[in-house]
């Protein structure tokens, strides 16, 4: 994804090789003798720090988690003044980071639980904090847009919140079958028109009924 903040000592090396290295291949084909390859760290270096593989991958989707957070906390979308445009702006965003191959832009935690959810319970546990506290962060936001524009719903705030992390892993999955992103920014479009709908103010769409009426 661009825009992570690399950093130089061992450990962070390796986290820093899982990264790519896990997008490109999956966990089960990374293994530890190429991430300490990749890392140019020796397998001494890797079982001082990680005392297995699946230890690591614990650690990955953490990392990932925390680098990611900095990414987004320091997007522009967060400027905006009306919380539906801050939305759509995070929506808008991720979009934007559609840029280089597919591993560059996918996501570590939603290609490591797609393949060790049943296998790997305490990566698993790691991948669904990190896609949930992601989620998280735009749970204000919605509810703030949701009280500006009068939706009411029986949905709520947490639960789109974690529907646009639905479709945005499944435009990754899409691109990864297509070889490219184009297919993942037609669906992200798709949820942006979702969105325009979902928080349509219902007197601009009695105004603009009107003005159907009267042309």
């Amino acid at each position: 994804m661009p825009g992570l903040t690399i950093k130089t000592n061992a450990k962070s090396k390796l986290l820093d090789a899982s990264l790519m290295i896990i997008r490109t291949k999956g966990y089960s084909a990374t293994t530890v003798d190429e991430l300490c390859a990749t890392a140019g760290v020796t397998k001494g270096a890797f079982f001082h720090h990680f005392k297995s593989k699946e230890e690591l991958g614990v650690a990955a989707a953490e990392y990932w988690s925390d680098i990611t957070g900095v990414l987004f906390a320091n997007a522009p979308y967060h400027d905006y003044g009306d919380p539906f445009e801050r939305v759509f702006g995070y929506i808008t965003y991720r979009k934007s980071l559609l840029q280089g191959s597919v591993p560059e832009f996918t996501c570590l935690v939603g290609t490591m639980v797609q393949e060790i959810y049943e296998t790997a319970p305490s990566i698993r546990d790691a991948c669904d904090r990190s896609i949930s506290k992601h989620a998280a962060t735009l749970e204000h936001d919605i509810e703030a847009a949701m009280k500006e524009r009068n939706v009411m719903s029986d949905w709520t705030a947490k639960s789109l919140a974690l529907h646009t992390q639905a479709v945005l892993q499944g435009a990754f999955i899409l691109a990864k079958a297509k070889g490219g992103p184009d297919i993942a920014a037609e669906s992200i479009e798709h949820l942006l028109r979702y969105l325009k709908l979902l928080f349509a103010s219902p007197e601009k769409e009695n105004q603009n009924l009107k003005g159907e009426k009267n042309a």
